[in-house]
């Protein structure tokens, strides 16, 4: 198994050892389940789990879990809160010798985009200002996914949720623009923030491992690619994942202590439609009539971050 200290920069670098047992119940070519299921090989075996509601409530059915640790469950809005008295649990536990230094276990929050953008934002802005130290996962799959693909703060222009859907006054859908957590996180200035994709796998993997030597907030957002709310084949996460990274619509990058890099830099990004038109959710954009000012905008706004954004490596 990988070292904590070894940097991972191929593939056959990553752990074989699987921690989540196969067999859960979330869906099949769930992009947030593969983050996470990296994630773990890297964590290892000394990690409790605070689970906010969401999609990967469906992880665990009472009495069973896929998980190899512990696991709590929460609401929307209370997992940095949990995270806090586990953490404060095995502080106290560890400083009256009942519990040995080496036994000590990694607070690990998973969280849905809802919980994360808009739910818990107030909770987790609290436990980053005192400094907790806590891992915050974060499944981004744009939409309250687990409730009926909702409209989240996190769901993307143009983008046809349950409750933004395309009609003749608003023909684009999702007419409100992304919130940007990274930089909301960032201006609280934790030790560390990333974002990772599922079919970054060295980069994933390399990120959580540097992450370790931090004590404090540390967050992670996990683009998700979610075969039943953006509208595509259950074998297609992949290839989306990938396309996500290489129009430059979600960008590689890490903050530490609010200075950030990008860990991966496109040489040249494809056209966005690329991956919008892959996806139902933005099906509307391009048929029964293209919307092409819609398409216009969004492939605007990447290539502004990409020309405007000090890009360093």
């Amino acid at each position: 198994m990988q070292s904590d200290h070894t940097a991972y920069k191929r593939i056959k670098d990553i752990s074989r050892d699987e921690f989540i047992l196969p067999g859960t119940t979330v869906c099949a070519g769930c992009g947030g389940l593969e983050a996470l299921r990296l994630a773990h090989k890297v964590l290892g075996n000394n990690v409790v789990f605070v689970n906010a509601a969401g999609c990967f409530t469906l992880l665990a059915l009472f009495p069973y879990s896929p998980f190899k640790g512990s696991w709590l469950y929460t609401n929307m809005a209370s997992a940095p809160a949990g995270a806090q008295g586990i953490r404060d649990a095995l502080d106290i536990l560890i400083e009256k010798k009942r519990l040995r230094p080496e036994e000590d276990l990694k607070v690990i929050v998973l969280a849905g985009d809802g919980s994360t953008y808009d739910m818990a934002l107030s909770a987790t802005s609290g436990a980053i200002y005192r400094n907790l130290d806590f891992y915050y996962f974060c499944y981004d799959n744009e939409a309250y996914g687990n409730t009926g693909m909702q409209m989240s703060s996190a769901s993307p222009l143009g983008a046809k949720t349950t409750t933004s859907i395309p009609d003749e006054q608003s023909p684009m859908g999702t007419k409100f623009h992304k919130k940007d957590i990274f930089e909301i996180w960032r201006a609280h200035k934790p030790p560390y923030i990333a974002t990772i994709s599922p079919r970054h796998p060295v980069d994933l993997s390399e990120k959580f491992r540097r992450s370790m030597q931090f004590k404090g907030p540390k967050l992670f957002i996990a683009l998700s690619p979610c075969p039943t709310g953006w509208l595509y084949d259950p074998s297609h996460s992949a290839k989306i994942a990938r396309l996500a990274v290489e129009t430059g619509i979600w960008a590689l990058k890490e903050a530490v202590f609010g200075e950030t890099i990008h860990t991966y830099i496109p040489s040249k990004l494809k056209p966005v439609e690329e991956y919008l038109s892959v996806q139902g959710r933005f099906s509307h954009l391009f048929v029964p009539v293209r919307q092409d000012e819609t398409i216009k905008k969004i492939q605007d706004e990447i290539n502004y971050y990409w020309n405007h954004t000090e890009i360093q490596k």
